[in-house]
């Protein structure tokens, strides 16, 4: 059955008691014996994995960490974009209001306040970056135009009958509003100081200096958007298929 050499080669004692429990039962019963030997082998391999306290504790910890990393991992990553967005708007306050008036402000403020306010700042103004005022100023525009005529000569073709409606692409369906909603929203405050100091440099309050800056730029940035959409507007709606025949009325 066994072969002199191979019981000094194993080294596994599991496979050692299993070797000495067959050579004693194969002369009493050949058919038991393998019955045996499993029985041995697995008594043997119980008594073998039994744990020591630090190893169990050591397992008890890793399933642990394996089981909180996910949840770690979800708070990490809020809890860095709730401090990105504290950051943000206390750059913003010394930016709109001024280095040293925004510093000032927020010492004399609650911290609990700062807390709660600051983060909400970049929040206000991605929600107001997704209003499209534009649009809704168009639509009136184009809804009562013939009864201004002034607007036909700020806006040209803005009243004019069109063959056909052009079909308008929802907002939703653009993949890079996202991401333009985002940048514009996020960079907003600082085109509105530095508009501020180019159109209204005479007024010394830097905060109404930035809010002016603001809306002369919003202004003057929903004008152009109004003309270039109603341009597309019109050239969609007086597009023609020229390699397509017209069929002769009888």
């Amino acid at each position: 059955m066994l072969r002199q050499g191979e019981s000094g080669r194993d080294s596994n004692p599991v496979i050692k008691i299993c070797h000495i429990n067959v050579l004693k039962q194969l002369e009493i019963n050949p058919v038991g014996e393998r019955r045996c030997g499993k029985n041995e082998l697995w008594k043997a391999s119980r008594s073998w994995q039994e744990k020591s306290p630090v190893v169990y504790v050591l397992d008890l910890a890793d399933r642990l960490i394996s089981k909180a990393g996910p949840f770690a991992a979800a708070g990490i990553m809020v809890g860095s974009i709730y401090w990105t967005a504290v950051t943000y708007g206390a750059v913003t306050v010394m930016q709109v209001v001024g280095h040293k008036e925004g510093l000032d402000v927020m010492e004399r403020a609650d911290p609990l306040f700062l807390l709660i306010g600051l983060p909400t700042i970049p929040v206000m103004l991605i929600l107001g970056k997704m209003i499209r005022w534009e649009d809704y100023v168009l639509r009136l525009w184009r809804k009562y135009s013939n009864k201004l005529q002034i607007l036909n000569s700020i806006f040209p073709g803005i009243g004019c009958p069109v063959p056909r409606i052009p079909a308008e692409a929802s907002p939703l369906a653009d993949h890079v509003s996202a991401t333009r909603i985002l940048c514009g929203a996020l960079v907003f405050p600082t085109i509105a100081t530095i508009v501020g100091k180019l159109m209204f440099s005479s007024v010394n309050s830097n905060l109404q200096r930035t809010i002016l800056g603001g809306i002369a730029f919003v202004a003057i940035k929903g004008a152009f958007k109004v003309y270039f959409k109603q341009q597309q507007y019109m050239r969609q709606a007086h597009r023609k298929i020229l390699n397509f025949p017209e069929q002769e009325e009888a």
